[in-house]
């Protein structure tokens, strides 16, 4: 798991200069920072969007993943776990805490060198995805941190809890996936960060964390989707 070591010591980094430097900002400036993270999570999510080869399949696999998320209300759970960090770190005056927390766990765990990189940490002990992750979140999270404060920094935990469970299995996920499925998660987990582009320009607050079943389900469809045609094909 030294890859995930590597990706939380350089989100905490990260996250801790980005505070330093936001309590130096002012209320104006803080927005821009805001509007440009925005813009540019928009710009990764639909990158990583447009890898799907079944826009249905992406379609069916968000409803189903959505309802499911919905049922369980997955984002009430993640900021009430999210409150209680908060409390007791005695951190109640700061007011993106939970907000921060959310949208760095989420962003920071759907894309595919999160999950590529963690089973090839977890198979070869190689953490090569998982270094050069950590380098691109490193720097995302002074951009975050410098808008969302110290929920940023507490996403570690989600992060750690995360690409670790991801690297504890990773010899049942390598059996499991294939190049498809990772491409069709991937183009799912893209839609997320576009929904988290939208969160942060303000566009609409869509609920995000209750799309996370839907990165489970892409890979599930894909596998049931090819099960279907091998079977009509005989």
């Amino acid at each position: 798991m030294l890859g995930t070591i590597i990706n939380v010591g350089a989100v905490s980094t990260g996250s801790l200069i980005g505070i330093a430097l936001g309590n130096r900002l002012k209320e104006n400036v803080r927005n821009m920072v805001f509007d440009c993270i925005g813009l540019m999570t928009l710009l990764i999510g639909f990158q990583m969007a447009f890898k799907t080869k079944n826009v249905l399949l992406i379609l069916g696999s968000l409803l189903v993943g959505g309802i499911v998320g919905e049922y369980f209300d997955i984002e009430e759970k993640l900021r009430g776990i999210s409150s209680k960090i908060q409390a007791s770190f005695h951190m109640e005056d700061h007011s993106y805490f939970v907000d921060g927390f959310v949208t760095a766990s989420v962003l920071f765990c759907v894309g595919p060198m999160a999950i590529l990189g963690s089973i090839q940490d977890g198979l070869t002990g190689d953490f090569t995805i998982l270094a050069i992750k950590s380098a691109l979140d490193g720097f995302a999270s002074i951009g975050l941190a410098t808008a969302f404060g110290w929920g940023v920094f507490f996403s570690i935990l989600s992060v750690a809890l995360f690409q670790g469970s991801i690297t504890c299995t990773a010899s049942w996920l390598d059996r499991f996936m294939n190049d498809q499925m990772i491409a069709e998660m991937t183009a799912v987990g893209g839609l997320l960060i576009v929904a988290i582009g939208i969160r942060l320009l303000q566009i609409k607050d869509i609920k995000v964390a209750n799309l996370l079943p839907a990165l489970f389900f892409a890979p599930i469809a894909v596998r049931t989707i090819s099960a279907i045609r091998h079977l009509i094909a005989n």
